[in-house]
């Protein structure tokens, strides 16, 4: 068995503790979908969110080195081939899960915030039945009313159903921008998913930005040769109102 971790520590690997913490507290069985997200500070491609849904058995395990198996865990704790693994899996052990996502041209015209709340609705609503309440990674909810929110800091570490989520999400938004890759060869966009790596801002520098590029960001402020691309929102406007510069 392992040791239990030190006090205020977080567990080495998700378990169910902050699900079973929120039904005690609601008095009762209550379906919990945990989400998260993945590309929010990408330069290209969409943001895209996964909502998960366990039914309260073990989660899957890998096996790992010297017989010491591989537990879920927040994705970007897990190795490449670990993450693939554990997508390959995971739907079958999960009650429910479902992806949604927002375009570049959403979160252009509308914001990131209303870009994520946007893909999270589609997510949820494409779940086999609706959560009771949903938990979110993170401080923030982008989420809002109707859906009952919990926010956790960290609950990609700690819950199965948020874990799940980000496995999930960044998996299918990495097989998305690999696709994307061989499309626009050049941007790194296989290596990077978007990310401004070195390689991918001297593609954009020499060749401006694809079609999947986000055109509202502040890299186009550095860009003289295409910074007559740049989108800007009115905020008094309101969503979906832009103006080229």
């Amino acid at each position: 068995m392992d040791a239990a971790p030190a006090p205020g520590a977080l567990p080495r690997h998700a378990g169910y503790a902050v699900e079973d913490e929120l039904r005690a507290r609601l008095g009762g069985a209550v379906r919990i979908a945990g989400l998260d997200e993945v590309g929010r500070g990408a330069w290209a491609g969409p943001v895209v969110v996964c909502a998960a849904v366990a039914d309260g058995s073990a989660p899957p395990e890998l096996p790992g080195r010297g017989g010491r198996p591989v537990r879920l865990t927040d994705s970007k704790l897990l190795t490449a081939a670990h993450r693939e693994a554990f997508a390959e899996i995971l739907p079958g052990w999960l009650a429910g899960h479902a992806i949604g996502a927002a375009s570049p041209e959403e979160i252009d015209e509308a914001g990131m915030t209303a870009a994520l709340r946007r893909a999270a609705v589609r997510a949820l609503e494409a779940l086999p039945a609706p959560p009771g309440l949903v938990l979110l990674d993170g401080a923030h909810d982008f989420l809002g009313a109707p859906w009952k929110v919990r926010t956790e800091i960290k609950a990609d570490q700690r819950s199965v159903t948020v874990a799940a989520a980000s496995v999930l999400a960044k998996v299918h938004r990495d097989r998305l921008m690999a696709d994307l890759d061989a499309a626009h060869p050049g941007y790194g966009f296989a290596d990077s998913a978007g990310y401004p790596s070195p390689v991918h801002q001297a593609a954009l520098e020499e060749r401006g930005p694809t079609p999947h590029h986000r055109l509202s960001w502040s890299y186009l402020d550095d860009l003289p040769r295409w910074r007559h691309l740049k989108r800007h929102r009115d905020p008094l406007a309101g969503e979906g109102q832009l103006t080229l510069m």
